[in-house]
């Protein structure tokens, strides 16, 4: 089973992703995460994707496609996967579905998540994250605060609030230039069957936890 996470930065994907990856088995994948291991092994396209990240620049789709392809190609991938962060654009969406033909798979849902913009906002300013990149654990001084101020719980290292979540201005742009390259994936995945829109917000009392409950409810 494929499942694809869509919504902006504060809206708990990586959250409900985490928990869904847990109840699972299927392994949560990011490009991020498939970056840094290539780039770290050294491989062929690892050293080309190097090339670009190491000056700030986005990573072409001609590097980028055949690194997710290689990892659904995995051991542990075989069952299912969630994909975090990809695709970003119609095109790699397309390419996505003929990467998957391929094995005779496809998208088998697409998790939009959508959260108010100003509770994104508080969000972000509160986030708070382990600066131990083999943990990255992520904290909320509000909803998820650890045990110790500034502590991680998991390793004990220090944490720290990355420099574009302390500038409200910086962040609402952030999320405008998100809705306006993801909402056509929304179309696309809506038009497709396998969209589904969960709200994840203080003032309904729903959070993270409880979407991704509900979403593994429905896949077992």
């Amino acid at each position: 089973m494929i499942i694809i996470m869509l919504g902006a930065q504060g809206t708990g994907k990586g959250t409900v992703a985490g928990i869904i990856s847990k109840q699972t088995g299927f392994p949560q994948i990011s490009t991020g995460d498939i970056f840094r291991e290539n780039i770290s092994k050294k491989t062929e396209l690892g050293i080309e994707a190097d090339k670009y990240m190491s000056k700030g620049n986005l990573v072409p789709d001609e590097i980028t496609v055949p690194m997710v392809e290689n990892r659904l190609k995995e051991d542990d991938a075989q069952v299912g996967a969630i994909l975090d962060g990809f695709p970003r654009t119609i095109e790699q969406a397309q390419k996505l579905d003929e990467m998957l033909a391929k094995s005779g798979k496809k998208v088998d849902l697409v998790v939009n998540l959508i959260t108010p913009k100003d509770e994104i906002i508080d969000r972000m300013l509160t986030r708070r994250v382990c600066t131990n990149q083999d943990c990255k654990t992520t904290y909320n001084t509000k909803l998820n605060p650890p045990k110790v101020e500034g502590i991680c719980d998991k390793c004990g290292a220090p944490l720290k609030q990355r420099e574009d979540d302390s500038d409200p201005d910086a962040i609402r742009r952030r999320l405008e230039i998100y809705e306006e390259k993801t909402s056509p994936l929304v179309d696309y995945y809506k038009e497709k069957g396998v969209l589904r829109t969960e709200q994840v917000s203080i003032s309904i009392n729903r959070l993270g936890n409880d979407v991704a409950m509900d979403i593994v409810k429905d896949i077992k």
